[in-house]
């Protein structure tokens, strides 16, 4: 029995590495090991004088294949709430579902507009609870009682309050532009396009970004949601035609001789 119960403490708790010298094993005999899925996008969220600006890119993309070139990444979650995703499509997309339908209930019970920081506490608990295997990385932004407010939330369910956040594969691109523009007490005109530059920077330098700039702006009592705010890559005009004439490319025709051979059918 002591023996039983020194084992089961030994056991209870804390990492275990069991697995490591089978694993370097099996890389050693030419076994691939797992990688990280990689995702494409490009959101961002900034703080202004009068509320929040959301932005998002609208390039979905399946491995090295762009599945849709103007998707929406800038979800419904309240009247007063809106919240962009990165990563894997289906988990943004059923996560934001899910917490809208808890934040609904929540108002009606508390008879009351939820404020943001109640949805990002449910977002953040339901993806800790997953440990990082929803691979929903979001950015909150909206208007309650207490004021504007802006989350960026990560799929192991950290959380960051800032007065602009980016996240995605382009967020880099889009952090050099709100880091050199951004000050508080914006104007909504100044927001909205530092929010289209910092987007249109992570279309342009990044290969899972693309497409056009949707926007969505916050402010007390009002929401506007602008698709295609910009649409940096419309086909234009081909400069000149790729139309050749007739007989441009010569090529050579061989004719084989038709031999015919005459049956004798006579008895």
């Amino acid at each position: 029995m002591l023996a039983q119960a020194e084992h089961q403490q030994q056991t209870a708790t804390g990492f275990k590495f069991d697995n490591v010298k089978r694993n370097q094993l099996l890389t050693e005999k030419g076994f691939k090991q797992s990688t990280a899925t990689k995702t494409g996008t490009t959101i961002v969220g900034l703080i202004y004088k009068d509320g929040v600006v959301l932005g998002a890119d609208t390039r979905a993309t399946a491995d090295t294949i762009v599945a849709d070139k103007n998707c929406e990444k800038i979800h419904y979650l309240a009247p007063n709430m809106y919240c962009c995703g990165a990563g894997t499509a289906a988990d943004t997309e059923f996560t934001t579902n899910m917490v809208s339908s808890q934040i609904a209930l929540h108002s009606l019970n508390t008879g009351r507009e939820a404020r943001v920081a109640t949805a990002m506490t449910m977002l953040k608990h339901h993806l800790f609870r997953h440990q990082g295997y929803i691979g929903a990385a979001l950015v909150l932004g909206g208007y309650d009682v207490t004021g504007p407010h802006l989350y960026s939330i990560a799929p192991h369910g950290s959380t960051d309050k800032l007065p602009f956040v980016t996240m995605g594969s382009g967020s880099l691109a889009a952090m050099s532009m709100f880091e050199s523009r951004w000050r508080p007490n914006m104007s909504r005109d100044e927001a909205v396009e530092l929010v289209k530059d910092a987007i249109e920077a992570g279309i342009f330098n990044d290969l899972g970004s693309g497409s056009n700039v949707d926007v969505c702006i916050l402010t007390q009592g009002n929401v506007e949601y602008i698709r295609g705010y910009s649409r940096p890559n419309e086909r234009v005009e081909k400069e000149q035609s790729y139309r050749f004439p007739r007989g441009t490319t010569e090529f050579y025709a061989i004719k084989t001789p038709e031999t015919a051979t005459a049956m004798d059918t006579s008895a």
